[in-house]
């Protein structure tokens, strides 16, 4: 974990965070940093808690035990409504919530208020060309006068990615906005966050995901979750490792990486068939 730097309070700070709903627990006893420049990837199979972890990270969950400081602000001490427009927030859900018609333009420019509707809020010439800067910045500059509805899966992700950089976040959260995108959508979008992470003025940044493919090389940071606990949780090339991952996805994994491009691709490690075939004879009836 990181350790917070001299003079300079983290961006994000869970110290002991657990999360209880009945009988269920969550998170357990979670420890993790966020420093300023860092690019973290929240890595671990389906009902793992990234989910929870990054709603209690963007201050819309409260955990049932433990400190939570955004900022330099404690949850549960401050006034979270100014903090949460410190927060950028996208997630492959997000364009559930806006209406199909408002274009392309129109989704990004609410992002600086957190809002659903345009006319919600008065908006002047510099958010609009802010706005058609970052839809170009995301490869979906042509885009700009379609409705969100008529846009394909991957570029509805890269309006919205446009739309949490709106307001000029402190921090990033992107919880799996590469689900449901089809093979072209998803390693482009992957390109456009590579792109985010290697700018040394993008903010703090975590992307939530179950498929290592999926983590841009540029990122520098990995949180290994499984059932609520971390599993690791440091510089991505020390703690995500063949044994951590198998660790965390409970299953023997081989994990490479592509030595050009960087990106990593794991699948599971099997025993050759003749090692299997042998391994079956010696086994003793009915065991």
């Amino acid at each position: 974990m990181s350790a917070p730097r001299a003079g300079q309070d983290p961006t994000v700070e869970l110290r002991s965070v657990s999360l209880v709903r009945g009988a269920q627990v969550i998170l357990d006893g979670v420890d993790w940093v966020v420093q300023s420049g860092e690019r973290w990837v929240v890595l671990g199979p389906n009902g793992s808690g990234k989910t929870s972890l990054l709603r209690i990270a963007s201050l819309w969950l409260h955990p049932t035990s433990g400190q939570v400081r955004v900022f330099g602000h404690q949850l549960g001490r401050t006034d979270v409504r100014r903090l949460r427009g410190r927060i950028g927030v996208a997630s492959a859900g997000s364009a559930d919530q806006l209406r199909p018609s408002l274009t392309a333009l129109e989704v990004v420019m609410t992002g600086r208020y957190a809002a659903l509707e345009p006319w919600w809020h008065t908006y002047d010439d510099a958010d609009r060309t802010r706005a058609a800067e970052l839809l170009d910045r995301m490869g979906v500059g042509a885009r700009t006068a379609h409705g969100l509805g008529s846009l394909s899966s991957g570029e509805r992700q890269r309006v919205l990615l446009a739309r949490a950089l709106m307001a000029e976040p402190d921090l990033v959260l992107l919880d799996e906005p590469t689900a449901g995108l089809d093979l072209p959508g998803r390693e482009e979008l992957v390109a456009s966050l590579d792109d985010l992470a290697a700018d040394p003025s993008t903010p703090p940044t975590v992307l939530v995901t179950h498929h290592v493919e999926e983590i841009p090389p540029c990122f520098t940071h990995a949180l290994l979750l499984s059932a609520g606990r971390v599993q690791a949780c440091g510089a991505i090339r020390e703690v995500l490792t063949a044994e951590a991952l198998s660790a965390c996805m409970r299953m023997a994994v081989q994990l490479d990486r592509d030595p050009t491009s960087g990106r990593l691709s794991a699948r599971a490690r099997r025993e050759p068939a003749g090692k299997a075939r042998a391994g079956a004879r010696a086994s003793p009836a009915g065991s």
